[in-house]
């Protein structure tokens, strides 16, 4: 029995609350709480309330349209699936090793993509939470605010974020939905003009950068107790290393530790991960539970994303990364920060390491000439893994002898951290609102705790902290006993 199911529904003395839809992420999502008669709460679910279908859509397609497909499942980080499916698909053309000017231009099309899409999440969707406070007025939680009450914060964001797609859109042409990596390498090269014109503001992004680390290292300090405990559970990490257990955002082996710090695998191979890595389904949720196999799915749960993988590697290859990543490390005085507020500060770290990487990369002269694709033996089965900024992305493909697409299995980052989130719900829910008067403040409370993970839970546009909102507490009879709106203006009634 799943331990959410120990409170039966039946029980007469079981109330439920339901948060609906999950605002500021990225879909469609519900929260629902359980509470028995002393309000304690007894189960907390994350419910992503919609079906989207792309693992069974690509069957019976062309392995060679995967890439241009896939990127569809979001408009935030198509760079990411674009990237995995591409490496799927170099198997299937057996080609296991690319290029060098075709793995240089893929790691700058991944490093624009990680730090447009962390200078998203943290400045747009995140930060009026963390600077004004999560008990603020719900008109301040939004960029506008943001621009309103820090000006230079905010347009700093606004333009980290601009020049990460701008790094998009020179190696894919366009900033959404273009077209760059094609089975066995890349379709073009950089020319001289684009990298020249990303090389005018790099100096610029890369301080830019640092002040994010700063802001994000201040916030997190300013309260460490505070910052240390909400939405915080023990867990254990995934993610890719490099060969000397760098962070390795495109290309390495898999490591993983369980809750207690203890290694469960390193530096593994990412073609068998179905060795390690199963999904559990459970019927009230569309999103599945994966867990690490030798540990089963009650204790092998673990979290992707920033905050794994600045625990989980060694050393960080660019300099003033390496330098915020000690800092880091060394806040607690243990070998991982479970903290989930950390996620952001992490986050902001790995952005400072994308803007030297794409620094070091835009004076390389394998950019702009070179061998770009290459062809082997072909094959039938092609994995892809690739850590995108949410965390650690599968790509899994079959296909026949005419080259189609026969079955195909994606786990992506938010499908990992599925468990956790649903912990950290519980966690705060148990802390904020039990015995309480439900109001917007403390609902904002339990959206905090999932922001924090950067959900992504389908293609839908991130809102602008107005989205419509209804939260009910009604009794075990079905009698409502109170009940709270917000418009879609933001306003709130009862």
């Amino acid at each position: 029995m799943d331990k959410e199911s120990i409170t039966p529904k039946s029980s007469t003395k079981t109330r439920r609350v339901v948060i609906e839809p999950v605002s500021r992420v990225e879909g469609h999502g519900k929260v629902t709480l359980l509470l028995d008669e002393n309000n304690h709460v007894t189960q907390a679910r994350l419910h992503i309330v919609e079906f989207r279908g792309f693992e069974r859509f690509i069957q019976g397609r062309p392995y060679w349209e995967l890439p241009t497909l896939v990127q569809r499942l979001c408009g935030i980080c198509p760079i990411s699936h674009h990237l995995a499916a591409a490496k799927a698909i170099d198997q299937l053309v057996g080609v296991d090793q690319l290029t060098p000017s075709a793995e240089k231009l893929r790691k700058l099309l991944h490093f624009g993509q990680v730090l447009q899409s962390h200078a998203l999440h943290f400045f747009y969707l995140a930060s009026p939470d963390l600077l004004f406070g999560f008990d603020s007025d719900i008109s301040q939680r939004n960029i506008l605010a943001l621009l309103e009450q820090y000006p230079d914060i905010a347009m700093q964001g606004i333009k980290l974020r601009k020049f990460g797609q701008e790094v998009i859109q020179a190696v894919a042409g366009k900033r959404i939905h273009g077209s760059a990596a094609i089975a066995g390498g890349m379709n073009k090269h950089l020319d001289v003009e684009q990298r020249n014109y990303l090389l005018q503001d790099i100096d610029k992004i890369i301080k830019w950068s640092q002040d994010a680390v700063d802001l994000a290292t201040k916030i997190h300090l300013s309260d460490p107790a505070f910052n240390n405990e909400f939405a915080t559970v023990q867990s254990g990490f995934m993610g890719l290393v490099g060969q000397q257990g760098e962070l390795e955002l495109y290309h390495g082996g898999l490591r993983g530790v369980d809750r207690t710090e203890q290694t469960v695998f390193d530096h593994f191979n990412y073609q068998n991960y179905n060795e390690m890595i199963h999904e559990q389904v459970k019927p009230w949720t569309y999103m599945k539970f994966p867990f690490y196999v030798p540990l089963g799915p009650n204790d092998g749960w673990y979290r992707v994303g920033p905050l794994a993988r600045v625990n989980l590697c060694d050393s960080i290859s660019t300099p003033y990364a390496e330098v915020a990543r000690t800092t880091f490390k060394a806040q607690t005085g243990q070998s991982f920060v479970q903290s989930t507020l950390a996620f952001h500060w992490a986050r902001m770290i790995e952005l400072l390491h994308c803007a030297e990487s794409i620094k070091n990369l835009l004076h390389d002269p394998d950019l702009l000439s070179g061998e770009l694709v290459l062809r082997g033996e072909k094959r039938f089965e092609g994995i892809g893994v690739i850590e995108a900024p949410r965390g650690t992305l599968f790509h899994h493909y079959q296909t026949d002898e005419n080259d189609i697409v026969v079955k195909a299995n994606l786990i992506v980052s938010t499908t990992s951290n599925n468990q956790a989130m649903n912990e950290s719900v519980r966690q705060v829910a148990a802390q904020y609102l039990e015995g309480q008067t439900l109001t917007e403040n403390l609902l904002n409370y339990v959206e905090v705790a999932i922001r924090a993970y950067d959900p992504c839970l389908s293609c839908a546009t991130h809102a602008v902290g107005k989205m419509p909102l209804d939260i009910e507490l009604i009794d075990a009879k079905g009698a409502l006993l109170h009940r709270l709106s917000k418009n879609h203006q933001g306003e709130i009634s009862e």
